[in-house]
């Protein structure tokens, strides 16, 4: 066959996917995609979104015409809206909710005049058709719907059982109404524990059509609200930036909306506010709060000529910054893309019972269809033969099934988040049964991301108090994270400060108490010719050997002590850390902050393996090498820089005293900010996730051992009945064993 030339030009686009129901749709849609010359397709069911890279003979319509000729709906994303200006989202989960309450609403009083036989009076079947006729028409549209669409395109998944199961239930109780014995008047169902073949004409199943219809349409329901957060965590990311600014035109300040901000504009941030977005200081100094981002717990000094990042605090004085980068080209823009270039490639957990239904559906069709020729055949009679081959469709029926995953997963996530642990859906417990390696961020998570006063060293002959004194009512006077945390280590009760001077990136000075006092970096002595002596000037060495920032305090000319200030363990990530490791995970220590302080914050709390002066695109990178090397990773964090791990990672788990960013890209969020709650979260996703497995052992073994007493004909509807109900029942049960899950470390 001879070469065909193609453009070695590729292009990126992203669609979005609708219609898809499962994640064999996701499937579906990536090979047909995938099998167009040079085309490399990845979907997301989650995101409902397609990243495509094709050559240059291809358009975009040709892609979407592939996904529409697929049965699926495919449109480019509406661009950005701007001007601060957002279009109400329609709630996708709405049309569920209203189909789900409804058939519950009708299906409760189908089903209990079906099982109890007190109920049922002259024409009780009556009623519970004209109860049930609108659960299995409008209420299960959506399957009826997805089926169809799956049967043009010779593909079968749980929407195909489903429909297949609620309408033959149906349509055998419309015939065994009108055309058998079922609508005479007084009829009821008794119980009868007898196996026998039977004409079935007087037997109807409108509790099994409505009652399975309401069961997968709550499991759907959560399933759905649950995935509608996919897409939040960039929406968050977003939303960090400042909304305002105030740019500088003809020497005045003119407040404008960041969207009209433009490259080389200079503009002012005030202490406190957000800077607009990425540029270069041109006038003034400051602290500037850039934990988000590097995950450095100290703020950076900035001065003339330091570049500042957009979405970062500035912590001290006023600044006029030149515009840099601006809209896509920013950090914060560059983030969003890693976290959602994080989830698209993530590979999906495909539902457990979808896997099992792409054998299992075809199967029960061909079973039916075999029964239905087999006594056709045999002369067994039209009557067995359509009674034998329903039955069979019938007790396939994933009534048990659709409680499944919905109740474990209801009783499980109800239990977690009264122990502070909230899981996002089913798609997140997979992934805990295999994890191996657990990487910790460590500022926020491992520590508690303020700084802390840790020691004072007073010099020979001075009191440790009246040093810490001193200093703190020096400092008193500086809106410095660091000298706030030498405030609080001092407490109340400073004296007042005369002549307050903040030396710029160095330190501050001033009268205390007619002391002239200074307290900052080594620098700041010398320019006063203070010199330090062996002994402070030891403390200060191990002081930052371990990481740690070390303030100088001196007066009337000789240096009197050395304050260490640091970012605390927490109290609790010891234990969390030994807690880790029984459930066999091994843990990694990962950072921006310095290898010093790193390996001493990792010794404190037992981790032997630590990967230090990381940025956020690294943290990324860090979390996809594990990946290479075959482990399966769980990523903990709490901050924006953390965001693009989290979505990277196999599990991501952000504490809940985080940034909103990193909770919406985490798969499992820590309320209590405790990391000991990661090792519950990890145990309860596990015994969730194998409380969903039983169930779903147990609804398939139900449905596989009655399906031959179907087929031969003897299936009593009331023996359907009643293992159909103790299926539910077990089913039920098994999922509120969860409530009694306990924290080891309440």
């Amino acid at each position: 066959m001879p070469d065909t030339a193609v453009d070695p030009r590729t292009s990126q686009i992203e669609l979005s996917i609708g219609g898809m129901t499962c994640a064999s749709c996701a499937a579906r849609i990536e090979r047909k995609l995938n099998k167009l010359e040079g085309v490399t397709a990845s979907v997301n069911y989650a995101t409902e979104k397609a990243r495509i890279d094709f050559p240059g003979d291809l358009s975009p319509a040709d892609l979407v015409k592939v996904v529409e000729d697929t049965g699926y709906t495919a449109e480019l994303p509406a661009p950005p809206v701007t001007g601060g200006d957002t279009v109400a989202e329609e709630d996708p989960t709405r049309s569920l909710r209203q189909r789900l309450v409804t058939s519950a609403v009708l299906s409760v009083p189908v089903i209990a005049l079906a099982m109890i036989p007190a109920l049922q009076f002259t024409y009780w079947q009556w009623l519970s058709l004209a109860l049930a006729g609108p659960v299995v028409v409008w209420g299960a549209w959506p399957f009826h719907k997805a089926a169809w669409t799956n049967l043009r395109h010779g593909a079968a998944t749980m929407d195909t059982l489903i429909s297949i199961g609620v309408g033959a239930a149906f349509l055998w109780s419309l015939y065994a109404l009108f055309l058998g014995t079922a609508g005479t008047p007084g009829m009821t169902h008794g119980f009868s524990f007898t196996i026998e073949r039977m004409a079935g004409t007087g037997n109807i199943y409108l509790e099994v059509a409505a009652g399975v219809t309401t069961f997968i349409l709550a499991g759907r329901y959560f399933e759905a609200r649950s995935k509608r957060r996919a897409g939040a965590a960039l929406k968050a990311l977003l939303e960090l930036g400042a909304k305002d600014v105030a740019v500088l035109r003809d020497g005045r300040e003119v407040r404008i909306p960041t969207d009209e901000l433009k490259t080389g504009d200079r503009f002012v941030v005030r202490p406190g506010e957000k800077i607009a977005t990425d540029g270069v200081v041109e006038e003034g100094s400051s602290a500037v709060d850039a934990s988000m981002l590097t995950g450095e717990s100290v703020p950076v000094e900035v001065r003339p000529g330091d570049s500042v990042v957009g979405a970062t605090v500035n912590a001290g004085g006023r600044l006029v910054v030149r515009a840099a980068r601006i809209g896509s080209d920013t950090q914060l823009a560059q983030m969003a893309r890693l976290v959602e270039e994080a989830q698209n490639g993530k590979a999906e957990v495909q539902r457990l019972a979808d896997r099992v239904s792409a054998v299992f559906v075809p199967i029960v069709i061909a079973l039916a269809i075999g029964t239905l020729g087999f006594w056709l055949g045999t002369g067994g009679g039209a009557g067995a033969a359509f009674t034998a081959a329903v039955a069979v469709l019938i007790i396939a029926c994933p009534c048990a099934l659709g409680l499944a995953t919905p109740t474990a997963l209801l009783v499980g996530t109800g239990r977690g988040a009264q122990l502070g642990i909230l899981i996002k859906g089913p798609e997140v417990l997979e992934s805990t049964r295999r994890v191996d390696t657990v990487v910790l961020d460590k500022t926020g998570t491992v520590t508690t991301g303020r700084m802390s006063l840790i020691a004072v060293h007073p010099a020979k002959g001075e009191e440790r108090d009246e040093v810490l004194r001193l200093a703190a009512a020096l400092e008193h006077a500086s809106e410095h994270p660091i000298a706030r945390a030498i405030v609080a280590g001092a407490g109340d009760d400073l004296p007042a400060v005369e002549d307050f001077q903040n030396v710029e990136g160095l330190g501050v000075q001033g009268v205390v108490e007619g002391r002239a006092v200074v307290a900052g970096r080594e620098r700041l002595l010398s320019d006063w010719s203070v010199h330090l002596d062996e002994e402070l000037a030891t403390a200060k060495k191990e002081a930052e050997q371990q990481g740690r920032t070390a303030v100088l305090v001196a007066w009337d000319g000789k240096a009197r002590g050395v304050l260490v200030v640091a970012d605390t363990v927490k109290p609790t990530s010891k234990e969390a850390i030994e807690g880790l490791r029984g459930l066999g995970l091994r843990p990694v220590l990962l950072t921006g902050d310095n290898e010093a302080a790193a390996r001493a914050v990792a010794a404190e709390v037992g981790i032997d393996e630590v990967i230090a002066e990381v940025l956020p695109a690294d943290k990324v990178d860090v979390v996809k090498r594990l990946q290479d090397e075959g482990r399966v990773v769980a990523m903990v964090g709490d901050g924006v820089n953390d965001a693009a791990a989290l979505a990277q990672a196999d599990l991501g788990l952000a504490m809940g005293t985080g940034t909103d960013v990193a909770i919406e890209a985490g798969d499992l969020t820590l309320v209590r900010g405790d990391l000991r709650a990661a090792v519950d979260a990890i145990r309860l996703s596990r015994r969730t996730l194998a409380t969903i497995k039983g169930n779903l052992f147990w609804a398939f073994a139900y449905n596989v051992a009655a399906l031959p007493l179907a087929a031969l004909g003897l299936l009593n509807p009331m023996i359907a009945g009643a293992a159909m109900a103790f299926s539910s029942v077990f089913v039920v049960t098994n999922s509120l064993r969860l409530r009694g899950f306990r924290s080891r470390t309440a």
